[in-house]
């Protein structure tokens, strides 16, 4: 089927609204890399007018599926893909895919302002989300029970969280999943009783509570000092995925993401540059 064009004063416009000529890059995946990616889209389009780059999340998983479908040039994900995910990319393509790292995420661990609690050590925080901790008293807060928020299941932090943090433990029957780091936030900012998790860059109208990696170890927080010296001890990659190594217009997008530029933007969403 052909494609209708138009001429107007910017030039032969596509029935798509993409003026002919001008390159097109789709990004998707990771709701905790949302805020960030939008903002390099819109400061590399803003200094390449001839490139349109379309931002949406949804979940790590729905990225890499996305890529695999071969409906995103690239993925973003909180999490590395996994051996059966690029078993996949390279039945179909050819290629396992390129892993590119572009941050760094300290992943916090939110409260309520009015809780008291103000640490919490790894295995506190895990008995929370497994259900064995029901009420705040128990870790020093007040006599009111846990409400736990979380992400859903086919999000990057959902598999981080449950590998490293639950040890691959399934999360209490009582846990409310919720679509968005944003909704975690959100959530827990108007329930005094609540804790979620998410990405730092989202830790707004909350408290993110300092992490101790054993019961008599000190607690940090999710600082880049604290994350770049290891003491913070719940920290990850952020990644991008191509299913083969870029190439024009996306190899200069991606290239600038790396680079000086894109790696202040890291900074000033609220993660960690990479170098």
């Amino acid at each position: 089927m052909t494609k209708k064009i138009s001429a107007t004063a910017m030039g032969i416009v596509l029935a798509s609204g993409l003026v002919l000529g001008q390159q097109s890059i789709t990004v998707k995946g990771s709701d905790t890399m949302v805020i960030l990616a939008q903002r390099w889209a819109e400061r590399y389009m803003t200094a390449h007018t001839d490139v349109t780059i379309q931002v949406t999340g949804g979940g790590s998983g729905t990225g890499i599926s996305a890529l695999i479908n071969g409906t995103t040039d690239i993925c973003n994900a909180s999490r590395p893909m996994k051996e059966s995910e690029r078993g996949k990319l390279q039945e179909k393509y050819g290629s396992r895919g390129v892993e590119i790292k572009c941050a760094i995420d300290g992943l916090s661990v939110y409260v309520n302002e009015k809780n008291p609690v103000k640490e919490l050590s790894l295995e506190q925080i895990k008995n929370i989300y497994l259900g064995k901790t029901k009420n705040w008293k128990e870790v020093g807060g007040p006599d009111r029970p846990v409400v736990l928020y979380g992400r859903e299941n086919n999000s990057g932090t959902y598999v981080y969280f449950k590998d490293e943090i639950l040890e691959g433990a399934d999360f209490a029957a009582t846990a409310q999943h919720l679509p968005g780091t944003a909704a975690v936030v959100n959530a827990v900012a108007k329930d005094p009783a609540g804790i979620g998790y998410g990405g730092a860059a989202y830790g707004k109208g909350i408290r993110e509570v300092k992490v101790r990696t054993k019961a008599d170890s000190p607690a940090y927080g999710p600082t880049m000092e604290n994350i770049r010296s290891g003491k913070y001890p719940i920290s990850r990659f952020l990644y991008m995925y191509t299913r083969t190594r870029p190439t024009g217009a996306m190899k200069e997008f991606i290239d600038w993401m790396l680079g000086d530029e894109g790696q202040k933007i890291v900074s000033e969403v609220g993660y960690f540059p990479i170098r």
